[in-house]
């Protein structure tokens, strides 16, 4: 009787264990963007390596700042043991007389990105404007114009990514789609915003699942819509892991699912309250990812 009941003590906890999180079952590695310093890139990395993270996204302000002496901000992220996992490259024009010098824009980022030991540059779009959808032919010339950018940056061993965002073309489920359809993915793959995709109506842990085969890295980010006290049912502002609305803990089982590899990017556009400072801000976001998914840094 009592190997018996050990038997079945020993089958219910490895039950148990099988629906439990665990480090070993993350293949994926974390970031951290550093757009919440606001441009402080320096006191960015200081404070984020302190906190454990071993990759950060940095931006374009970052360029016209240190292009002339790449080795300097280079030296600052060896130093504290920090990736450059990657850049934020900027805007993608399909205008054909900003074509040339938009692409030449995002070669030099690319450039850049290879001095400080990175590998990858994130395009957007601000050309959604006064909240009208893109019709199916933006979005084919859209990703004619990354395919291009991509195919120049994969040259000098640089991949270029499609970021979806609120307020710009790939703004919905059905314009992400589109997008990512049209695109080489030899020269450019998917960054999945999870909180821009749930804003815009997606469920971002299915998104994971259906773009697995050109997902190239995520931003984790976490959504608050509607805001608290706002009378707008559509107002939002983004906010730390596990404070909004978006499915992160679904999000997380899905890239375990599929056994991601790649970056995972915590991201969080402006501190949400004022009192609050950057690093106090990535710190409620590691104790979720710790407590939640059961991250180890």
């Amino acid at each position: 009787m009592l190997s018996r009941r050990r038997f079945l003590a020993q089958n219910s906890l490895l039950a148990l264990a099988a629906f439990l999180p665990t480090a070993k079952s993350k293949f994926f590695r974390m970031g951290y963007s550093a757009i919440t310093w606001g441009g402080k890139d320096e006191l960015a990395i200081e404070e984020l390596s302190g906190l454990g993270f071993k990759g950060i996204q940095l931006r374009a302000n970052t360029y016209a700042k240190y292009k002339d002496n790449p080795a300097e901000i280079k030296a600052l992220l060896d130093s504290k043991g920090m990736s450059l996992v990657m850049f934020s490259s900027g805007n993608v024009e399909i205008d054909p007389a900003k074509k040339e010098a938009n692409a030449a824009m995002h070669l030099n980022h690319a450039r850049f990105v290879k001095d400080l030991g990175g590998s990858s540059i994130q395009l957007t779009n601000s050309l959604r404007k006064n909240n009208i959808p893109p019709t199916a032919d933006e979005l084919a010339r859209l990703a004619v114009a990354m395919n291009e950018i991509g195919a120049l940056t994969k040259e000098i061993g640089i991949q270029a990514t499609y970021h979806n965002h609120m307020n710009q073309y790939g703004e919905t489920p059905e314009e992400v789609d589109a997008l990512v359809k049209a695109m080489n993915p030899a020269y450019v793959r998917l960054l999945l915003d999870v909180a821009h995709y749930h804003q815009g109506g997606g469920k971002p842990a299915e998104a994971v699942l259906k773009y697995q085969k050109v997902l190239h890295s995520l931003h984790i980010k976490d959504v608050e819509c509607p805001i608290q006290g706002d009378s707008n049912p559509k107002s939002y502002k983004f906010v730390e892991l596990g404070r909004g609305n978006v499915d992160l803990l679904g999000v997380f089982a899905a890239l375990d699912k599929i056994k991601f590899s790649g970056w995972a990017i915590v991201e969080l556009d402006a501190v949400p309250d004022k009192a609050k400072l950057p690093v106090q801000c990535a710190q409620i976001s590691k104790d979720f990812l710790q407590g939640r998914i059961a991250y180890q840094f």
